[in-house]
């Protein structure tokens, strides 16, 4: 097996640490880490709809994402002050919205918007990934609290959702990349999944050399065995959360 930067295995992901209830005011949070890769996840309850859906008994389930000024190694500037998000972080709020509705029945929710704010404290690679991996946990902490106040009569989350980087990296697949290895990659893919084993997104790019059909096939099944690993860290970090503290 392959050797790493930081001495993992090429099937290896990074330490990964999901604590919830990190915030007081919001319905459903956590912080996720992905190796230094660090996310905090808050997700806030409205009772309102967005305009496309009014007349309409559906709910919406979106997210939102930043990175602090010092995630990385030089300060970034705020994008508030340029007046509105780059194109990236509309990407990735894009996608973590995605991800979170393939999971979600929103005609159970209502007319309500859960809004899931992902702030990435440090970032070290994999920023996308571990957002929609904490912010499905979170989503799932604000619908239990809701559905335990009797707001919703069941859970209108339909299955786990998470996301993970994969690469090839000096020729060899590795799987959950940081980031000296993503800016070095001949191959990068991001890959978000179900627990029903069903693909939200599949984003992958040949850097250098195009890569092959059974290329893509072995990098999807390399991040398919990481995701699972993310579901018990999910469904754990989710029950820890009801007990009392």
């Amino acid at each position: 097996m392959t050797s790493r930067i930081d001495g993992r295995q090429a099937h290896e992901l990074r330490p990964v640490t999901i604590t919830p209830n990190v915030l007081d005011f919001a319905e459903g949070s956590c912080m996720i880490s992905f190796g230094k890769t660090r996310v905090l996840c808050a997700a806030s309850v409205e009772d309102r709809q967005p305009g496309f859906l009014r007349g309409t008994q559906s709910g919406w389930v979106t997210g939102e994402y930043s990175m602090l000024p010092r995630a990385t190694l030089t300060r970034s500037q705020r994008e508030v002050e340029r007046g509105r998000p780059g194109g990236r972080t509309q990407e990735i709020q894009r996608l973590i919205g995605r991800s979170l509705r393939g999971v979600v029945g929103l005609e159970l929710l209502g007319p309500r918007t859960i809004t899931v704010d992902c702030d990435v404290i440090q970032a070290d690679g994999g920023t996308r990934t571990a957002s929609i991996t904490g912010a499905f946990v979170a989503l799932s902490i604000a619908v239990a609290r809701l559905k335990a106040a009797g707001t919703l009569s069941a859970s209108v989350i339909q299955a786990p959702v998470a996301a993970v980087s994969v690469g090839i990296v000096r020729g060899a697949p590795m799987l959950d990349l940081c980031y000296e290895e993503d800016s070095t990659a001949e191959v990068d893919f991001n890959i978000v999944m179900t627990g029903e084993d069903a693909f939200v997104e599949v984003q992958g790019t040949a850097e250098g050399k195009p890569f092959s059909r059974g290329g893509m096939e072995s990098l999807l099944d390399l991040g398919r065995d990481g995701i699972r690993e993310l579901f018990a860290l999910q469904q754990d970090a989710i029950a820890r959360a009801s007990q009392p503290t």
